[in-house]
Formats: structure tokens, sequence, C-alpha cells
């Protein structure tokens, strides 16, 4: 089938689009995901109540940014699910049938994930932003609005990333609950236990370095890397991850 680049590529990508915005479970995890990330930031706020004499815009900036260790969670489902779902039911085979070119459509079904991520994560982490600074504007400092900005991009970025490299993990796994036992796992107790064991070496960790988009300079935190260092680090990663993925769709069955 002797089709042009140009051609090709929209086609696979409103393909790729089309399958994912018309699967239910990603519409049901993103709006899951805002309501829980709502909740979460609404009890942050209220547990800092307390502190309305001293709160000033750099400490609500962090309530607002506190959920995203929770938030993280939702995008790793939305990515395995977008990738693991056409295995779990055998859809994968009609769907390399209609499209046999394997390393541009896993492709553009990543870059078809980016589309639907990034609005939804800079949603989600303006509202989680937004809040505690709406709650609390009686009691805030002069607001630096460059600060909150360059916040809620890093964190929009990565979230993105991450739901980017957990679809290039369950590609390679291709099921759902192991994917997401390895992700977790990762992210919520290999990567904290190794804080101590390996201060330096763990800065270089997707999660580490992509910690250093979003959260604020501070005294109290050691920044190793600049945002943009942290971004270059985690998209690295990132990369490295659906390479890899793209690499096993082209020489295994599906």
């Amino acid at each position: 089938m002797n089709i042009s680049s140009s051609k090709k590529i929209p086609r696979i990508l409103f393909s790729e689009l089309n399958k994912l915005v018309t699967l239910p479970w990603i519409w049901i995890t993103l709006i899951s995901t805002f309501i829980a990330n709502l909740c979460f930031v609404a009890a942050f706020t209220s547990a800092s109540a307390g502190l309305h004499g001293i709160v000033g815009t750099q400490n609500t900036l962090d309530i607002g940014l506190a959920s995203m260790i929770y938030l993280q969670a939702g995008f790793m489902i939305l990515g395995t699910l977008a990738t693991c779902s056409e295995y779990a039911g055998g859809q994968i085979r009609t769907t390399l049938i209609t499209v046999p070119w394997r390393g541009l459509q896993l492709s553009m079904k990543h870059v078809a994930l980016a589309i639907i991520t990034i609005p939804a994560a800079f949603i989600i982490v303006l509202s989680g932003v937004l809040y505690p600074l709406f709650i609390m504007r009686d009691t805030v400092a002069g607001i630096e609005l460059d600060m909150i900005i360059k916040s809620i991009v890093g964190a929009t970025g990565y979230l993105t990333l991450t739901t980017l490299l957990s679809a290039a993990v369950g590609a390679i796994v291709k099921r759902t609950t192991p994917a997401l036992v390895a992700l977790l796992s990762y992210y919520f107790v290999l990567s904290p236990l190794s804080r101590d064991l390996l201060p330096r070496i763990r800065a270089y960790f997707p999660d580490t370095a992509g910690l250093h988009m979003y959260i604020p300079p501070s005294s109290d935190v050691i920044n190793y890397f600049t945002p943009l260092q942290g971004a270059g680090i985690y998209t690295l990663w990132t990369l490295t991850y659906i390479t890899l993925a793209i690499l096993l769709h082209l020489k295994r069955d599906a």
C-alpha cells in the first residue's frame, strides 16, 4: 500500500485520536481524577486554615500543588488504559490490519494521547492551584503571577510526560494491571525508599527530575536542576520508554 506520509500521518493520528475520545474509561478516569484532586486540595486547604496569619503566596501555591503526588496516579491509569485497552479484547489485531505501519501507529497513539492529556492536565492543575488562592485570598500576600504560571505549566508538562511514559510501559507489558502495579510500585514505593540510599543518583530518576518542573524554588528544598533541565531529563526517560515500546511493537506478535 503506497500512501504518502503527508496523507498517512494525519489519517493515523485522527484514527488514534478518535479511538481514545470514544473510549468511556478515558473520560471516567479524567473526571474521577478531577474530582479527587479537588477533594485533596480542599482537604489540604482546610488543614492549613489555622495558618492564615502566616500563609503567603509561596505556601498557598505549595498547598495547591501538594496533591500532585496523588494526582499523577490518575494520569498513570490514563496512560496504561490508552495502550492496554486494545490488547484486552484483541482489537489490536484489527488495528494492525487497518494500519500495517506498526511503528507509526504506536507513535501516533502517543501523540493523540498527548493531545488529550495536555488540556485535561492543565484544567485539573489550574483548578487545584486556584482553589487555595481563592479560599485564602484575604490573607495571601501579593500574588506573583509569573511563579504561578510557571508552576502550572510545569505541572501540566509533568503530568503529560507521566501519562506518555505510562502509555509506553503499558505498550511494553500489554496488560493494564501488571503495568499499573509496576508504575505505582516505582513512583510510590521504590523511588521514595531510594531517597536516603541514593540521594544524588535519585535526582536523575524520572519522577524526581520531573519534580523540578513545577516545584517553586525554596530554601528548604535542594534544587539539583532548573525546571528546563528537569523537563529535559524526564523527556529523555519518556522517549527512551516510547522507543523501547515501538521496537517491541515492531518485532512481536499482537
